[in-house]
């Protein structure tokens, strides 16, 4: 046997030493690869210092897994000290498990981007504005200008309504004009408001026609795209224009109507018939 082989540390030959560092050498190539690679990958997703964290855990987890994968051939028992840190870290589990929940979901959440800061959302019945998405919780404004904070976990659990990811988004009214009134003349006008308007989308087309003959009015659906971002001052802008144009070409909005008969007044004028008779 060659010198190398029988040349012996304690228990440890100079063999087993080398084939440790050069194994430690290797991951530490390999982990640093892993990690520059993730960095290309993430780096226009993640904000930088919860991408450093995400990058450090990963690297430094290769290395230590690796180095305790190692250690029997320097001669080191872990066995002992895995059991007691394995019966140690599942205890830490129970504890920080929600915590570990909000960590994970949050990583997820950033590789995914459901949500972006400023999008309009709707999630575990909160309604308003991403504000923040941190690794832990994700902070929305409300439109009373209220702040929530909701766990990471929730979010990546839960249904979520991003009412701006889409460049454009649709809003309808319902518009009854009375019965004797012109439904052609009415939805040409109400054609040419929507067009007069400069944030109202020409494409996708808006739609305008009668939809239903209510009880008390002819129902004309109107559909309007708008911006995103706009949609809701242009609904509202529109509405009343709409209003105001009718009224200004003669077309009544009417009032719910009701016919209603009195026993009472019924009876007197059967009396008063007879009466005559």
């Amino acid at each position: 046997m060659s010198f190398i082989d029988t040349t012996i540390y304690g228990e440890v030959t100079l063999r087993s030493i080398l084939v440790f560092l050069i194994s430690m050498s290797v991951t530490v190539v390999i982990a640093k690869l892993i990690t520059l690679t993730l960095k290309r990958a993430l780096i226009d997703k993640l904000k930088k210092n919860l991408l450093d964290v995400i990058l450090k855990i990963i690297y430094y987890t290769i290395i230590i897994a690796v180095f305790i994968g190692l250690t029997p051939l320097l001669g080191i028992n872990l066995s002992g000290l895995l059991l007691a840190g394995g019966i140690t870290g599942i205890i830490i589990g129970f504890a920080l498990q929600n915590i570990v929940a909000n960590l994970v979901s949050g990583i997820f959440l950033a590789i995914e981007r459901p949500v972006k800061i400023g999008d309009g959302i709707s999630v575990s019945n909160v309604v308003g504005i991403v504000e923040d998405v941190n690794i832990f919780s994700t902070i929305i404004r409300t439109y009373d200008g209220l702040f929530v904070r909701i766990p990471n976990s929730t979010i990546f659990t839960s249904n979520i309504t991003n009412y701006t990811a889409h460049v454009a988004r649709r809003f309808e009214y319902v518009v009854g004009i009375s019965y004797s009134d012109d439904a052609q003349k009415a939805i040409e006008v109400i054609k040419k408001v929507i067009e007069d308007h400069p944030l109202a989308l020409k494409k996708p087309e808006p739609q305008v026609f009668v939809d239903n003959l209510g009880e008390n009015s002819v129902n004309i659906v109107v559909r309007v795209w708008a911006p995103s971002q706009e949609w809701y001052s242009v609904k509202m802008d529109l509405l009343w224009e709409i209003k105001r144009k009718l009224e200004e070409n003669g077309i009544s909005i009417p009032f719910p109507q009701r016919v209603i008969w009195f026993a009472n007044n019924l009876k007197l004028k059967n009396q008063d018939t007879n009466e005559v008779k």
